[in-house]
């Protein structure tokens, strides 16, 4: 039987998803078997586990932080929206259905033997479960029949740590209006309140914690500066994706549509030296970067016409027949850059819809999922990125469509899909233009480097001291720079203390 702790926040992007990947960090290197748990995350990047389940990449990021395999136990319930009033709803990492947001709070409850099936196992196989909550506690519209927040606690018996958000501002006012719009029970549960994202003298702060202190019965124990350290970050909020940056040497820029997902695809390329990597949503922003990335997205169709209706489809259209950008598209982005889309069965917006015409394909729609783990190598290629060519990646499929292909050459060959030994083509290319169903293919040691020596290469830069590097170690690095900072700023003797005492 594990021993569990909560983490909650007093509103969203508070930092539970980081705290709680620190907490995993700390405990796995002070020699526990750990696992993180969120039983309802509701997220557009998801990932898929060797098994072929989806589930949300926090819970990911939290495994790799506690050294375990990604598990669907450890992320029962995945809700993606697919509008503002409804999302898709995925269950122990297969697709339930669509549900509008009143239908879903009216069902949830039903789902509550789901996630208390996967946290009993992972309850048995570890010393340590680090939980997260959604959101706040304190949303009273939600608090009735709660599965993720004090219902969670309650479920599991899991004492609460509560996360609050200082930059923002109005910290103490979020975290006494969130004890006290508790219920006197809930409020018991909450053992312990970090203060996170500080900046400034932490003894300036002092008399304001043991006010608050005072005030709602519960320890400060923990006051975290702001952190520069570079973690996936999968909310919607995220500051990443917000950053006007400069331009350098090479110019990338990620078309940030209206419903882009898996935008940690592209992380990586902000790793190495003199590549810029933008997020941009309109004409003006674009300018004429060497290579146009367009994303994942959980509505292809609504996006397309997002990007028609903008102008940056003309314009990128035309970046594309001048031959000197490179347009790649992934997943929802691939699709786009064919001659049609269709929906038979309404998965998106039903009907059809004519594509960018850059790629000679078409996608149609279907109600089954694709769901893969996979791994392969790039073609022999030819023009600006002929460097990529036969170098391996890895990384999974997840789309509702397939797509057909006309007058095109593969980008890809996979070898192994499902951890099965396959041959099979994958992805499009047509000069400049190209395209793939793989979220993280550029991740794999050797990719995203590649892709910027061409790209110096084409503009008669040098290109000598990029150096191959390793995604996987460089996030090792940083996990363990996370759990420095937690021990030191936050009472781990304190929290060791509450997880043993329990509720």
């Amino acid at each position: 039987m594990a021993k569990s702790i909560m983490v909650q926040g007093t509103m969203s992007n508070a930092g539970k998803s980081l705290f709680t990947a620190g907490l995993c960090r700390v405990f796995k290197q002070a020699g526990y078997k750990v696992a993180p748990f969120k039983s309802q995350n509701m997220a557009l990047n998801s990932y898929i586990t060797k098994e072929g389940l989806e589930m949300g990449r926090a819970q990911v990021v939290q495994a790799e932080a506690a050294g375990q395999e990604p598990s669907v136990l450890m992320n029962p319930i995945l809700l993606k929206p697919t509008n503002d009033q409804g999302s898709q709803v995925i269950v122990n990492g297969e697709v339930l259905g669509n549900m509008n947001a009143a239908d879903y709070f009216k069902y949830k409850t039903k789902l509550i033997p789901n996630i208390m099936a996967s946290y009993q196992t992972l309850d048995q196989n570890n010393d340590v479960i680090v939980i997260e909550g959604a959101g706040s506690p304190a949303e009273i519209n939600l608090q009735e029949d709660d599965i993720v927040n004090m219902g969670m606690a309650k479920m599991a018996k899991a004492p609460v740590l509560l996360v609050a958000d200082i930059d923002r501002g109005g910290v103490f006012a979020s975290i006494y209006g969130t004890v006290m719009l508790l219920s006197e029970d809930e409020r018991k549960m909450i053992k312990g309140i970090v203060i996170n994202k500080f900046r400034g003298d932490v003894e300036i702060l002092r008399p304001g914690l043991r006010m608050i202190e005072e005030k709602v019965n519960i320890p400060v124990i923990g006051v975290v500066p702001y952190l520069n350290i570079d973690i996936e970050d999968e909310d919607s909020l995220s500051e990443r994706i917000a950053v006007d940056k400069t331009v350098q040497a090479v110019d990338i820029a990620v078309i940030r549509l209206p419903r882009m997902s898996n935008f940690t695809d592209f992380n990586v390329f902000e790793l190495i030296p003199g590549v810029s990597l933008r997020y941009v949503k309109s004409m003006a922003e674009l300018k004429n970067p060497d290579m146009i990335i367009l994303p994942g997205t959980k509505n292809t169709m609504a996006d397309l016409l997002w990007l028609r209706q903008s102008g940056l489809e003309a314009k990128i259209k035309k970046q594309a027949a001048d031959g000197e950008t490179i347009v790649f598209g992934v997943c929802g982005g691939y699709q786009m850059l064919g001659e049609t889309l269709e929906d038979p069965f309404g998965v998106e917006e039903g009907g059809s819809l004519a594509g960018m015409g850059l790629l000679d394909m078409k996608t149609i729609f279907s109600k089954q999922k694709t769901r893969t783990q996979v791994e392969g190598k790039f073609s022999q290629l030819d023009g600006v990125l002929a460097g990529l060519s036969a170098i391996r990646f890895h990384g999974y499929e997840i789309h509702m469509g397939v797509t057909e292909t006309g007058d095109t050459e593969p980008l890809t060959h996979i070898d192994i899909e499902s951890g099965l030994q396959v041959q099979k083509t994958e992805g499009v290319r047509k000069r400049n233009i190209m395209g793939s169903y793989v979220h993280g293919i550029f991740d794999e040691e050797g990719v995203a480097v590649a892709i910027a020596k061409c790209l110096l290469n084409k503009k008669g830069l040098d290109s000598t001291s990029l150096k191959r590097l390793s995604y996987k170690q460089y996030k090792e690095q940083q996990y363990d720079r996370l759990a420095d900072e937690i021990r030191k700023h936050v009472d781990m003797a304190a929290i060791v203390n509450i997880l043993e005492a329990g509720v």
